[in-house]
């Protein structure tokens, strides 16, 4: 059986039509389930399930494997993938074996961005303490954006992520760990703070990833492996995740994950996720809320920071509150929007009370995650960014439930 009541279990009530617009209950909206169901749950629970001390088995579905690979499909959502069983037959027909066989789905964390993800993936923690809330972010200590994803302007990788990353506790447990991606990775910064551990292996072209993760696996008795394909991301925001480019992608994915299946060395768990889904954002004034071109939404405002789905809002000190008044009376029928301190307490980048200190002044003053089929760009200072059809971050289904498939060798 496979979950098919997303909107159900993470519904939320729309503005009804015509009148007044009503500002979102806050209180309402939906939360990804970190220590029960999030990504930055996968890979303690399949460590600790290998015998890594120190770590939590804490989605519990999940049986214990000898070797465990996760192949993590970047912007492969729950919803597009369940919307093109055509085009994915062999993934379509795994949709049953999710989250340990319930058939139901994961979430991704907030932002639903890769950089955020990638860091819940790899350390185990929630934004809140790994300190990755999002694609671009207020460095304190400079009073500067800095782009998470391609780590600009430069910071100490290890200053800004201090913590050990999983592959690290695993290799020192004496679990076989690898890594086996795309040459470009290896020597990131979100690589090193996020991913490092064992060995890196690069390799050009998809089906020889499959190949070598296959191998890796079976390189220990006990073995923990991570494969990444970032292509079909790439498809959906140049042309959307319904366009014949990321439809090709999607066949193309369903085709690596087989060839991967069928190489599975004896008592290994397969694992394939994403690290979020996307939405379409139409071309039109009413869906691309431009901020370079608002100044109403400028006032009061030092530094506009995360994507187009999930701002985070800098104020000029003293300006805050009515940063926060003058956003939610603009938007606030078409996003949430929460002050710093009420989204971490709705649990937004964590479980309440557990953000790092040095984590707090990175998050906006004021949060903006979108409800609606709408984008918050900025054509001036973000015009690649503002000029993508498909786009994530907030927390709707669409963008924040990814699968957690599983295949089992013998």
């Amino acid at each position: 059986m496979t979950y098919s009541a997303a909107q159900d279990a993470w519904g939320y009530p729309r503005p009804e039509a015509g009148g007044e617009p009503e500002l979102l209950d806050l209180a309402g909206a939906p939360v990804p389930h970190y220590g029960t169901g999030s990504l930055a749950d996968l890979l303690p629970t399949l460590a600790a399930n290998q015998g890594v001390p120190g770590l939590t088995a804490s989605i519990t579905e999940l049986a214990p494997a000898d070797r465990a690979c996760v192949f993590l499909v970047d912007g492969l959502g729950w919803e597009q993938l369940a919307a093109h069983p055509a085009e994915a037959p062999f993934l379509t027909s795994l949709l049953g074996s999710s989250r340990g066989g319930t058939g139901r789905p994961i979430t991704a964390g907030f932002p639903a961005t890769t950089a955020t993800s990638l860091a819940s993936v790899g350390t185990g923690l929630a934004p809140a303490r790994h300190g990755l809330p999002g694609y671009a972010v207020r460095n304190p200590s400079t009073g500067e954006l800095m782009n998470q994803l391609r780590w600009q302007p430069w910071t100490s990788p290890q200053v800004w992520q201090p913590y050990p990353t999983v592959f690290q506790l695993a290799d020192a447990a004496g679990v076989h760990t690898a890594q086996v991606s795309a040459p470009a990775f290896q020597n990131t910064p979100l690589t090193k703070i996020a991913l490092s551990g064992g060995t890196f292996h690069g390799r050009m072209t998809g089906e020889e990833r499959m190949d070598l993760a296959a191998l890796q696996l079976a390189a220990g008795e006990r073995a923990l492996v991570y494969t990444y394909y970032s292509e079909l991301d790439g498809a959906g925001h140049r042309h959307g995740v319904d366009s014949d480019a990321w439809r090709g992608q999607l066949m193309y994915v369903d085709r690596l994950v087989q060839r991967l299946a069928e190489q599975l060395p004896p008592r290994t768990a397969l694992y394939v996720t994403a690290d979020h889904g996307m939405v379409d954002i139409p071309f039109d004034e009413d869906s691309r809320i431009d901020f370079d071109e608002d100044w109403e939404l400028g006032a009061g405002v030092a530094l506009l920071g995360g994507e187009g789905r999930a701002r985070h809002v800098y104020a000029v000190p003293g300006a805050e509150a009515d940063v926060l008044t003058v956003w939610r009376e603009v938007l606030g029928d078409r996003f949430w929007i929460a002050g710093r301190e009420e989204a971490l307490e709705l649990g937004w980048f964590g479980a309440p009370g557990e953000c790092d200190e040095r984590v707090l002044g990175r998050i906006g003053d004021v949060v903006a995650a979108a409800h609606d089929t709408v984008a918050i760009t900025a054509s001036v200072n973000e015009p690649n960014e503002s000029s993508l059809t498909g786009m994530h971050g907030s927390m709707t289904a669409a963008e924040q439930l990814v699968p957690l498939l599983e295949i089992r060798s013998s």
